[in-house]
């Protein structure tokens, strides 16, 4: 007789026959059987013989050979489909308690975890506030999993088929958005916690700029990108030198000609001035402005015509100084705060990026250079900024030649790049961002994110394929070395099965953007609420989001193009011809199928060549224990970012430019070519420019030279 059972932690506890009765009644629940408890207390009945009556079985036995048993008897007894529900039934359950016990296995990592890699201690991962973050994030993720992904879509992400980015946020957000400052700082905004007024010096928009990164970053998951930080904050400058205009005229007045109450004088008298020209003091001398100026201050004084003329050129030049000193000091605030400003309850620095370069105003030329010359002094003592990544824009006869009227800016961009991380160069020239500049246009200008993400075409809305107030909604990538390892050589094989991931892929974004798109703007109160978002200003607090989320996209990416064709190939597309027409066939494929399936939905799903390096070590790490150590495949952390040429390849820069120029065409959800570059770039200037110019005639549309 059975007395005790062994449980599966090890615990003895009373066994009692009921719980097979009712596990095997649930089994007939389940397959639809008319079979009830009689039938099942019988079978239980028979399972207990069986137990006791197995001479393989202890006195004592497990949970696992009782429920062996109860498979065993319902298929000898006839109840074939009861007898595979309660099989699915305890393979779900096995399934749990492996999660769970890895979740308990994470969590303990977690908290024994008191160093953290280098990356992690940047971001701010090992904090009490980041660990928090840590616990909600593996937490989140093992939920989403067991409960909420199409287990198909689990099954893939857990194998390493692919890798949905951001799992922790899957039923709550999206990734990203292209902040367009023009609009946000019009009239102020709030941040859900106060009001700030529309910011009236460049001190306050590099502020209100910091803050807007913070609050939308804790709306979203991703990286914020600012698409016309030089368009936004010249404004700022305009209104700066204004106020130190008037307040050095006044100067100049009290100290040649000893007026009193010089401040009230000179506010009245330029508010006549702009009643009568409809302008303020601006950085561009416009000498039909100086002479109202003069005209009216005749009228205050009897100085002479020599006096006036100094004293207007004196409030000019010190106007001059005293902006340039106050947008130096607010770009050094900007970059400082954004290397040290937490988001996600201190969980880690805001991700943010800034793209400029193209808006030729006096004001923003100021805000560039000082911006610039800030990364080059670098923060704290001298480090190099992390943050904010910052992206050149590079547009021939804008500032790529000399002549054009910010080519100097680009020699500066240039200068700084060869010593700091950033800025990094996105090409408005390339084929693929040519067509949908307008001049004089910001909305029309590409924007690029740390996170290399483009969003510019609109198949939704086509009357509307700007940058600003748009992003990407979130991103899944395909694991294309192991495609390639199960091909075992067949192509024809590989593209079959490329198409099944693909297809998969584009059903579980669908799935996510279902998702996220049954909410309300309310649980976006900044992104939606403060206008952040395409046509989120139409929108009460209550109203859903799912139209207007369809101006942002859904990304398909790859990684690992160089060992996939190692793989088909024997050699990856830096080594031969025939390995870059296949890699440039892979990813043409990847870019039709999302390209029709953007036709089929009327959505923006495009091709991605994903970044990331930790799913990359991922994927490897996956497909070493299933194909083991493979060389020059699998004998590495990480498999190669996207469509690039390995690192350790010897070639030249020229040749790796040229090599992955085509590629970029064909990505249109975003990408980047890094190269490196030997010796010493700040004593090697014109050989840096030559690199960038090398990128821009090759097509690349964003590029960076790395520093050995």
């Amino acid at each position: 007789m059975i007395v005790s059972i062994t449980k599966r932690d090890g615990r003895v506890v009373p066994f009692d026959a009921d719980k097979i009765e009712q596990a095997i009644e649930k089994s007939f629940m389940a397959s639809g059987s008319r079979k009830g408890r009689d039938t099942a207390h019988h079978l239980a009945g028979l399972v207990v013989a069986a137990v006791e009556n197995d001479e393989l079985i202890p006195s004592i036995p497990t949970v696992e050979q009782v429920q062996d048993a109860v498979e065993r008897t319902l298929i000898e007894q006839g109840f074939v489909r009861s007898a595979k529900a309660y099989i699915l039934y305890r393979a779900e359950r096995s399934r749990v308690r492996e999660m769970n016990t890895r979740l308990m296995k994470t969590f303990e990592d977690i908290c024994a975890d008191d160093a953290g890699d280098a990356d992690e201690q940047r971001r701010g991962c090992d904090t009490a506030m980041g660990a928090m973050l840590k616990f909600g994030s593996e937490g989140s993720k093992q939920f989403y999993e067991m409960f909420v992904l199409d287990p198909g879509y689990a099954r893939a992400h857990q194998d390493g088929d692919i890798h949905i980015h951001d799992l922790d946020f899957y039923t709550l957000t999206t990734a990203s958005t292209q902040i367009d400052l023009v609009k946000l700082f019009a009239g102020g905004f709030s941040t859900g916690h106060g009001t700030l007024r529309e910011p009236q010096d460049i001190s306050s928009c590099a502020a209100l700029c910091c803050i807007a990164i913070q609050a939308n970053q804790n709306d979203q998951h991703g990286d914020q990108s600012i698409a016309n930080f030089d368009y936004g904050m010249a404004p700022g400058v305009r209104k700066t030198y204004a106020k130190c205009f008037a307040e050095n005229l006044a100067r100049a007045l009290e100290l040649m000609l000893g007026m009193d109450d010089a401040p009230d004088k000179v506010k009245a008298l330029l508010a006549e001035v702009e009643v009568k020209t409809g302008s303020i003091p601006m950085l561009t001398i416009e000498k039909a402005y100086d002479k109202a100026v003069k005209t009216r201050l005749k009228a205050l004084c009897t100085a002479p015509k020599e006096q006036l003329d100094r004293i207007v050129d004196f409030a000019r030049e010190h106007a001059q100084r005293d902006t340039d000193r106050a947008t130096h000091q607010a770009m050094e605030a900007l970059v400082h705060t954004l290397n040290t400003m937490n988001s996600r309850a201190g969980g880690q620095v805001s991700l943010s990026t800034v793209n400029y370069g193209l808006d030729t105003s006096p004001e923003a030329r100021m805000v560039m250079r000082n911006l610039l010359i800030a990364t080059e002094e670098g923060v704290g003592h001298g480090d190099a900024p992390l943050f904010p990544v910052q992206i050149f824009r590079v547009k021939e006869g804008v500032n790529y030649n000399p002549g054009d009227p910010n080519y100097d800016l680009f020699r500066l961009a240039v200068r700084v790049s060869a010593k700091r991380p950033f800025p990094h160069f996105s090409f408005m020239d390339a084929p693929f961002n040519l067509p949908y500049y307008k001049k004089g246009n910001y909305d029309t200008e590409v924007a690029y994110a740390g996170s290399r993400a483009r969003v510019m075409g609109n198949l939704y809305d086509p009357g509307r394929e700007i940058a600003p107030r748009r992003g990407n909604l979130s991103a899944t990538t395909v694991n294309l070395p192991r495609i390639a390892l199960k091909a075992k050589g067949d192509l024809a094989w590989f593209f079959e099965e490329l198409e099944r991931v693909l297809n998969l892929c584009a059903g579980q974004l669908l799935e996510r953007f279902e998702i996220v798109a049954a909410k309300k703007a309310r649980n976006f109160p900044f992104m939606m609420g403060q206008g952040n978002w395409l046509d989120s200003e139409t929108l009460g607090w209550n109203d859903g989001i799912r139209e207007i989320l369809k101006h942002g996209t859904l990304s398909i990416g790859f990684t690992g193009l160089s060992e996939t064709l190692m793989v088909l190939r024997g050699a990856h597309h830096g080594e031969n011809a025939s390995s870059q027409n296949l890699g440039l066939e892979i990813v043409g494929f990847i870019r039709k199928f999302c390209d029709d399936i953007s036709e089929k939905h009327q959505m923006n799903f495009t091709c991605l060549a994903s970044p990331a390096e930790g799913l990359a070590g991922r994927f490897v790490r996956l497909d070493r224990e299933r194909f083991g150590t493979l060389e020059g495949i699998t004998d590495r952390e990480c498999y190669t970012n996207s469509f690039h040429i390995p690192v350790d390849f010897p070639i030249s820069v020229t040749e790796k430019i040229a090599l992955e120029a085509p590629y970029h065409a064909l990505t249109n959800g975003g990408h980047i070519t890094c190269v490196t570059m030997a010796g010493d770039a700040q004593n090697s200037l014109d050989a840096f420019e030559k690199t960038i110019r090398a990128m821009h005639d090759a097509g690349i549309g964003y590029g960076c030279v790395t520093l050995p």
